[in-house]
């Protein structure tokens, strides 16, 4: 089947950002592309235009979280258009636990798409994040007082977490409304997920918020969150410069003095409550360890026992105190 996508325009700009994202990959006839595809307007566009960039070089999976009943239809019917055009498809059934959904999807979603990228041998995952996306995460976060992490747009490029596959997002510059063109023009149909319309989350909510205020620059709020996410990496590089010359072992843990400001000590802090066995802290409560530090008072966070001594922290693990005996 030729692309369905007949305007050079969109095709040429894709090229261009995939090429920037991918270099290592675009030329090489041998390396193929992933596409996480759901059937939506975003990620419908997104395998349209990687079919025409990257003819038989491509393969399509669609993640089925089994929460809802459609949910195998639509997988289904990403299958039907990807044999259409002779796009392999795959679709990846997991089960998601209890707890915040959204996040637990996201993860079983991204520890599933690894796996099959593992197995076909392909090169790189590539989503359909696109700009509109970064606005309402950075708005969203804001209104839960986030720090720079939580506010930090996603990057254009990164690894899938826990693998060292590189992430692709190539329409990360693009606004919703474009993607939705380049697939009305191709004369498909993208699902339709009932979830984008539900009040209970507040992506939705934000994003009706957005669509009536045209007064926003929704291509400007992505770039600000694009900005703070290499503010992020900068801090992550500072942090980690922190590490190598402040943090020492000790003989029952690690022993910290620190150079940096505070928004570099509390990454240095949340990597040494992880790196002794005790998981990963909510910023909150590293906030609270750190100030509790600053006023020279012992703190704890979860089994991590923190006290200030001479010109350092030292931090170690709470001794495990054995079950008492019965007579």
């Amino acid at each position: 089947m030729d692309s369905l996508v007949a305007d050079a325009e969109p095709l040429e700009r894709f090229r261009a950002g995939l090429a920037a994202l991918w270099p290592e990959g675009i030329g090489k006839a041998e390396a193929r592309l992933a596409l996480a595809v759901s059937g939506g307007p975003d990620s419908l566009a997104l395998l349209l235009l990687a079919y025409a960039v990257l003819p038989g070089r491509i393969e399509a999976a669609t993640v089925d979280h089994g929460l809802r009943a459609e949910s195998a239809d639509e997988a289904a019917e990403v299958a039907r258009i990807c044999s259409q055009l002779g796009v392999m498809h795959a679709t990846l059934r997991v089960d998601v636990a209890a707890g915040n959904i959204q996040a637990e999807a996201r993860d079983a979603r991204y520890a599933a798409l690894a796996r099959w990228i593992e197995e076909r041998g392909l090169a790189a995952l590539a989503t359909a994040h696109h700009a509109d996306d970064q606005a309402e995460t950075l708005l969203m976060r804001l209104n839960r007082a986030s720090g720079v992490a939580g506010l930090a747009g996603a990057r254009a490029r990164g690894q899938v977490t826990g693998t060292t596959i590189p992430l692709l997002r190539p329409v990360l510059d693009w606004r919703r409304v474009e993607l939705a063109q380049v697939v009305a023009a191709s004369g498909l149909v993208a699902t339709d997920d009932p979830s984008n319309a539900n009040d209970r989350f507040d992506r939705v909510r934000i994003r009706k918020v957005l669509a009536d205020a045209d007064w926003l620059d929704i291509a400007a709020v992505a770039r600000s969150a694009a900005h703070i996410a290499e503010a992020d990496a900068a801090l992550d590089w500072m942090a980690d410069l922190e590490w190598r010359s402040c943090v020492k072992k000790e003989p029952m843990g690690l022993r910290y003095r620190p150079q940096a400001p505070r928004a570099v000590a509390l990454r240095v802090l949340a990597r040494i409550v992880s790196e002794l066995g005790c998981g990963a802290p909510r910023g909150g409560a590293v906030a609270r360890l750190f100030d509790t530090l600053v006023e020279g008072r012992p703190a704890s966070i979860g089994e991590l026992v923190a006290r200030p001594n001479a010109g350092g922290w030292s931090f170690a693990k709470a001794p495990v105190r054995a079950a008492k005996r019965k007579d």
